[in-house]
C-alpha cells in the first residue's frame, strides 16, 4: 500500500508562491482582510510592503478596490477566510468582478470543515457551490502544495476571475514536483477498474488512502482528482464514469452543488451513470479537532472508504 508523504499546508504554499511570483510579475498585488498571519499573505508583506495592502475587517470594499485596481492593469490576489470572501462580500464579487469579468483572483482560506477550532461561524463549506453557480467565474481546488504552486501560476496567467480554494492544515503530498496543473483538467491519480471516485482539494489525498485500504478488500478504484470545479472537464468525468459504470463522488464540502453536483449534471447530460454522492451532509458544522470533525461528518480516510465499499455493495 502506497503511504502519502508529509507536506506543507496549501496556505504555506499560497504565501510562499504569492511572493516568489511578485519578484518577477510586477502586476501581482496582495488585498489582505486582516488574516495575514493565519493566511500567510504575512510572508508577501515581508518581502512587498509597497504592494501590499492591508484592508482591514472591510470584505466589501477591499473586493471593490480589487476589482478597480484590476481596470489599471494589475492583478490583485485577495486573500481572507473562506467565509468572509464568500458570503460577506457575496455582492461585491458578483456585481463588481463576475459581471464585468475583472481579473481578480480570490483565496478562499480556511476552506471547509477543519478551520483551526475558530468557530463554528468561521466554517464554509457550501463556498464551491456558491461561486460555480456565478456566471464568468472559475472554480480551483487544490489537493496538496505542490499543486497549489503549479495552480497559482496558472490563474496568473488567467485573464478573469478566480476563485482558489485554500485548506488550513497541512496536506499529504500527492503528486511528483514536476506536475504542472492544467486549468480546466482533470487528473487520474489511481488506475482502477471497479468504481470511480472523484474528489476534490484535499479530500482526494483522504480517497487515495480510502483506495489504497480498499484494495486490501478486492475494491479497485478508479480515482480522478477534480482540482478545477468550474469549467469541468467533462470528456475526462464521462471517459472515467464509463470505465468502470459506478461513480462515487467525495468532497469536503456539503453535498448539495459541489463537486457531486458537477459531476451529477454533467453525467446526466452525457452519460447517465449510478452514482452516490458523498460528502458534509444538509447541515452546519462545528468546532473541535481536525480527527474527529473527520469523522464525525463522514469524511475521514475511513469513512470515506466505508461509503465506497458500501456502493460498490449495493451495485
Amino acid at each position: 500500500m502506497t503511504t502519502l508523504a508529509k507536506g506543507k499546508s496549501l496556505r504555506m504554499a499560497f504565501g510562499e508562491t504569492i511572493t516568489e511570483l511578485a519578484e518577477t510579475d510586477k502586476r501581482l498585488v496582495v488585498l489582505d482582510g486582516d488574516t495575514g498571519s493565519s493566511t500567510y499573505t504575512s510572508i508577501f508583506e515581508a518581502a512587498h510592503p509597497d504592494r501590499f495592502f492591508q484592508m482591514g475587517i472591510t470584505e466589501q470594499n477591499m473586493l471593490g478596490m480589487a476589482a478597480g485596481m484590476a481596470t489599471l492593469g494589475l492583478v490583485p490576489i485577495v486573500s481572507t477566510f473562506s467565509c468572509f470572501i464568500v458570503s460577506r462580500a457575496h455582492d461585491s464579487i458578483r456585481v463588481l468582478i463576475a459581471q464585468p469579468k475583472a481579473n481578480v483572483k480570490m483565496m478562499g482560506g480556511y476552506a471547509g470543515l477543519l478551520a483551526g477550532m475558530t468557530g463554528k461561524t468561521h466554517l464554509m463549506f457550501d463556498d464551491i457551490s456558491i461561486m460555480r453557480a456565478m456566471a464568468n467565474m472559475t472554480v480551483v481546488a487544490p489537493v496538496d502544495e505542490v499543486e497549489t504552486r503549479s495552480a497559482l501560476k496558472a490563474i496568473m496567467e488567467y485573464d478573469g476571475p478566480v476563485y482558489f480554494r485554500l485548506n488550513r492544515p497541512d496536506t499529504p503530498i500527492i503528486f511528483d514536483a514536476d506536475y504542472e496543473f492544467e486549468l480546466g483538467k482533470a487528473v487520474v491519480v489511481r488506475e482502477g477498474t471497479d468504481v470511480t471516485v472523484f474528489s476534490t482539494g484535499t479530500q482526494t489525498a483522504r480517497a487515495f488512502e480510502a483506495a489504497e485500504a480498499l484494495a486490501a478488500d478486492g475494491i479497485d478504484v478508479h480515482l480522478v482528482h477534480v482540482p478545477t470545479v468550474k469549467p469541468l472537464d467533462v470528456e475526462t468525468v464521462v471517459t472515467a464514469a464509463k470505465k468502470t459504470g459506478l461513480v462515487v463522488t467525495t468532497e469536503e464540502h456539503t453535498v448539495i452543488g459541489g463537486l457531486g453536483g458537477a459531476i451529477a449534471e454533467a453525467l446526466a447530460v452525457n452519460a447517465p451513470t449510478p452514482m452516490v454522492i458523498h460528502g458534509i451532509q444538509d447541515v452546519f458544522g462545528e468546532s473541535g479537532p481536525d480527527g474527529p470533525l473527520l469523522d464525525k461528518y463522514g469524511i475521514s480516510s475511513e469513512k470515506t472508504a466505508a461509503a465506497i465499499k458500501g456502493a460498490v455493495a449495493d451495485s
